[in-house]
């Protein structure tokens, strides 16, 4: 469990990200003193958290890390401020029924050890009063998303599972009513770096189907750089020193404080955290199995293939010209199966093993919910690390 003392000074968000109507959370001119200390534990925060992005807070011990995210929550109470959450002043509202709505997820997952599996998991929806079948179904359903099978784990207890078992249970706990918002303080920091990097991933995964509203907790900045969509990096004496993109904070540090932060090696970084939804993607001729082939052989042009995407716009197959050789009437089944895409969150570094590993030139990219965004070749991959090393020379000039 992470220390409930409340952490020293946080900061006003300089450089925050402008409100908009598509907050998940806002922390507006936010406050919090406690009786008996001269400086304010959190001092005139303003952030947005936009709607469907992982935002990190990220900062060393004492840098008011889980003291902000449990004024979301209401755990701590604000001195002063405006807090919403999904777009609810989240400090109008009764603060048991605003945490049913939140999912929030700490470290070794705090499941309570008398209860099974499947009751730690179902305590939300319990309290929410769904019927037992519901909840038995959505028990199942939530273990099977964080690949633990059902038949296997429901009618476990806590001791009976490993650390990283216990987290995962943790985060289906906090998915458990479909809250459009999560909170994860430091959720995987107590775990062997091998666990730790597969939960990772896990989460990746489960953001790319799910699309929650997260805040998530970190002191580790390969962890931050990794997951976050945008980085706030807090320091002591209630600052934050950046908050941006993981591509920005890495090729333009606002100050010494981070660029000692992040420490060396960016170019490397660069390629091991800069995701392929963040590069220009190559476009090719699309086709549908219901496609005329005479019209799909028009739209090959010098590029000679086509990637054929089903009802959902999901890259099935790659069809070529010798494919449609004498073919009339609908494409159908024609063609090669395309491998397994590389999703818009896999880093350039994935990606660039992917295609090393692939038969084919390019390999489709997909987004939430499989549906096709473009592809990438190595040209892109190359393209793309010669734009940031560019990017990093013009920034080093102009300082």
């Amino acid at each position: 469990m992470p220390d409930s003392s409340p952490d020293a000074p946080d900061s006003p968000a300089a450089g925050a990200a402008p409100a908009t109507d598509r907050a998940g959370i806002e922390l507006i001119n936010v406050t919090k003193r406690y009786p008996g200390q001269k400086t304010p534990a959190v001092d005139d925060v303003t952030l947005t958290v936009p709607v469907g992005e992982i935002v990190v807070l990220l900062g060393p011990s004492g840098s008011g890390k889980t003291t902000t995210m449990r004024l979301i929550n209401r755990l701590i109470e604000p001195t002063s401020g405006k807090i919403t959450v999904a777009g609810r002043d989240a400090l109008g509202l009764n603060p048991t029924e605003l945490r049913r709505h939140i999912g929030y997820v700490i470290q070794d997952a705090g499941l309570f050890p008398h209860m099974t599996v499947a009751t730690n998991v179902g305590l939300v929806p319990q309290m929410l009063k769904w019927d037992r079948k519901r909840i038995a179904d959505r028990v199942d359903e939530l273990l099977d998303l964080v690949d633990l099978p059902p038949d296997q784990y429901r009618d476990r207890y806590p001791r009976e599972l490993s650390g990283g078992q216990r987290q995962r249970v943790g985060v289906a706990r906090a998915l458990a009513a479909d809250p459009p918002v999560m909170l994860m303080d430091e959720p995987f920091g107590a775990l062997d770096p091998i666990t730790r990097e597969h939960l990772q991933d896990s989460l990746l995964h489960l953001q790319d189907e799910l699309g929650k509203t997260i805040v998530f907790v970190t002191h580790d900045i390969n962890e931050a750089l990794k997951l976050g969509d945008r980085i706030a990096i807090l320091d002591k004496g209630s600052r934050i020193a950046q908050f941006g993109t993981p591509q920005e904070i890495l090729l333009n540090p606002a100050d010494a404080y981070v660029e000692q932060f992040i420490g060396g090696g960016q170019a490397m970084r660069l390629l091991r955290f800069s995701r392929v939804a963040d590069v220009p993607l190559q476009q090719v001729p699309e086709a549908a199995p219901g496609d005329d082939a005479d019209a799909v052989r028009d739209r090959l042009g010098d590029t000679g293939f086509a990637v054929v995407l089903d009802e959902r716009r999901r890259p099935v197959r790659w069809i070529t010209a010798a494919n449609l050789d004498g073919v009339t009437g609908p494409v159908g089944e024609r063609g090669e199966d395309v491998a397994d895409p590389i999703r818009g969150r896999n880093t350039l570094q994935q990606a660039l093993e992917t295609l090393i590993q692939s038969d084919h030139e390019c390999v489709p990219v997909v987004g939430r919910g499989g549906v096709y965004q473009g592809t990438v070749t190595l040209a892109t991959v190359q393209n793309a690390i010669r734009e940031m090393r560019r990017t990093a020379e013009r920034a080093g000039a102009g300082a």
